[in-house]
């Protein structure tokens, strides 16, 4: 398949007063076009940095990505000037955003707020950027789109917000979109509708997705490929039912184990478990692992030399020093 997103060695770092923060260290990943990639992991594992990091929406008085390349589409996006990156964002790659209560502006209609997505990359009238707008908000499943367009975002739920952040990333019918945690703050059965509508979208329109979220039942139901990560780094990748028929790395075992088994059919006959200690702090300088801390599997070299991203399987990477 071709390849349309390559990160390499991407290493996004915030300096504050405390020190640096090591928001992603040294990540690697690649997506084709089409393909749906979920990354995984606990809160404040760099994963919303990460997306960040792709559309250069950094805060630029704190974070610098110190290293590593982003490549979309034979692009290389970290080497654009401004202008450049702005036609991208947007038209090429979009993004959901968290919470959209608070991404959308509460000011102003929704109608007028997707239509702004379109003047900013398109001439067309004002009408004809309303009809777009119509037109995507009815295939996303708003009711009475043509109607509620006019209304603010405090008059609609939050499934009903979410489907116009959709609406918004979708409408120029991006090569990618990122959605981060687009379930997060919704309940079980809206959840499954936003899902079910994602993958819809995804198989008529032909947008990649990279799928960010901390729930593992809602990644396998969407998700070809996921990538787990922890402390900033990727420490696991795999296809969707190899990872969870065989996971290989602590972190990923910990995860599948601490999930109430009828979430996760894999799991069903698992004893639940929690993973032992605490997060690491992405301020800390650590020489190995950065998982080692909570591993019940440390050896000697973890707290030595960091594990590199290794092949064990065709297609199944763990960063792990048993599997070296």
């Amino acid at each position: 398949m071709t390849e349309l997103l390559r990160i390499e060695d991407l290493a996004t770092h915030f300096f504050t007063n405390r020190g640096i923060v090591r928001a992603v260290e040294g990540v690697d990943l690649s997506m084709a076009k089409g393909e749906v990639l979920g990354v995984v992991g606990e809160s404040g594992c760099g994963k919303t940095v990460l997306a960040l990091s792709v559309m250069r929406l950094l805060p630029a008085s704190t974070a610098r990505i110190v290293r590593g390349t982003i490549t979309f589409d034979g692009l290389s996006l970290l080497e654009l000037p401004d202008e450049e990156m702005r036609k991208i964002r947007g038209s090429r790659i979009s993004m959901i955003f968290q919470e959209p209560m608070t991404a959308l502006n509460p000011v102003f209609r929704i109608g007028d707020q997707i239509m702004e997505a379109v003047h900013a990359h398109r001439k067309v009238s004002k009408k004809e950027a309303r009809d777009m707008a119509v037109e995507m908000l009815t295939r996303v499943g708003f009711p009475a789109a043509e109607k509620r367009i006019n209304d603010y975002p405090h008059q609609l739920s939050g499934g009903m917000r979410q489907r116009v952040m959709i609406a918004m990333a979708l409408i120029l019918e991006p090569e990618l979109m990122i959605a981060d945690e687009p379930t997060t703050a919704l309940d079980v059965t809206i959840q499954a509708q936003i899902v079910s509508l994602l993958k819809d979208l995804q198989s008529s329109l032909g947008t990649s997705i990279l799928f960010i979220t901390h729930d593992l039942g809602v990644v396998c139901e969407i998700a070809e490929r996921i990538a787990v990560m922890y402390a900033g780094e990727i420490v696991e990748m795999a296809s969707t039912e190899e990872l969870f028929s065989s996971p290989l790395h602590p972190y990923t075992l910990g995860l599948m184990e601490s999930i109430p088994p009828d979430d996760l059919p894999s799991m069903r006959d698992a004893r639940l478990r929690s993973i032992p200690g605490s997060v690491l702090l992405l301020s800390q300088e650590v020489k190995g692992c950065r998982f080692q801390e909570r591993c019940s599997d440390k050896m000697s070299k973890c707290s030595h030399g960091r594990p590199l991203l290794c092949e064990k399987k065709p297609g199944h990477f763990v960063r792990c020093w048993k599997y070296e």
